[in-house]
């Protein structure tokens, strides 16, 4: 059984009503640079859960994507795809032990960043070899999308200093910032969170995280939710 911790260190599971409110699978999505690995990390700490996590690092032709993205820009794509059509794999084999756990990303992410980085042509091969793979992505209960302005994605991307990543430009990040509003406008397969994180540290402000477990505790079973709250002070 998994026990989940507040950061006050109070178990979840002391409170029949609150645990029962918990969902079994949290997706963390947003752009580059909002913050989707580190919240998604906090909250599998708080929640005991596994954590399942994008391994771009693994992808050989990323880097090479943020020199020039119009050369590396399939190579890339696909490999993103075939990485995470085997992570679905992966968790379909555990499905039968019943797992819980956090994701920083939505299998759907793929096709956005596609359509985004690929040319018509490049596209059309990309949707053939996505049709062919068998992707039956589980939904999860609760999906956060962390929003933030350009500016602050910048500054963020700046800040934690990979170094490929610096080469990543404004205007990309615009599209891509538009990108993920259209998705999301339109999205209904799960329970949505959108979490306004432009003035809150979710990650080292205790304060702004246990106001938003608070809120995911209250969140309602297939509702659309906004999360935008004051930043508390440290």
């Amino acid at each position: 059984m998994h026990t989940a911790f507040f950061p006050s260190g109070k178990s979840v599971s002391e409170d029949l009503n609150k645990a029962s409110s918990i969902p079994r699978y949290i997706a963390v999505e947003g752009p580059i640079g909002v913050g989707k690995t580190s919240l998604a990390k906090r909250l599998a700490r708080s929640f005991n859960y596994e954590i399942l996590l994008e391994q771009s690092e693994e992808n050989p032709f990323l880097e090479r994507f943020y020199h020039n993205p119009r050369q590396m820009a399939l190579a890339t794509q696909l490999f993103f795809l075939f990485q995470r059509a085997q992570q679905i794999q992966d968790l379909r084999q555990d499905d039968m032990f019943e797992p819980v756990r956090v994701a920083d990303f939505l299998m759907e992410k793929d096709r956005l960043f596609a359509r985004q980085n690929l040319d018509k042509d490049e596209f059309s091969l990309y949707e053939k070899v996505f049709e062919h793979l068998t992707i039956d992505a589980p939904q999860p209960d609760l999906v956060i999308y962390l929003q933030a302005p350009v500016e602050i994605l910048v500054e963020r991307i700046q800040k934690r200093g990979i170094e490929a990543e610096q080469l990543i430009e404004q205007q990309y990040l615009e599209k891509l910032i538009d990108a993920y509003t259209e998705f999301f406008h339109y999205y209904d397969d799960s329970t949505l969170l959108v979490v306004n994180s432009s003035e809150i540290d979710l990650v080292n402000n205790d304060k702004d995280y246990e106001q938003l477990l608070d809120f995911i505790l209250t969140t309602r079973k297939g509702s659309r939710n906004y999360f935008n709250p004051k930043p508390s002070l440290l």
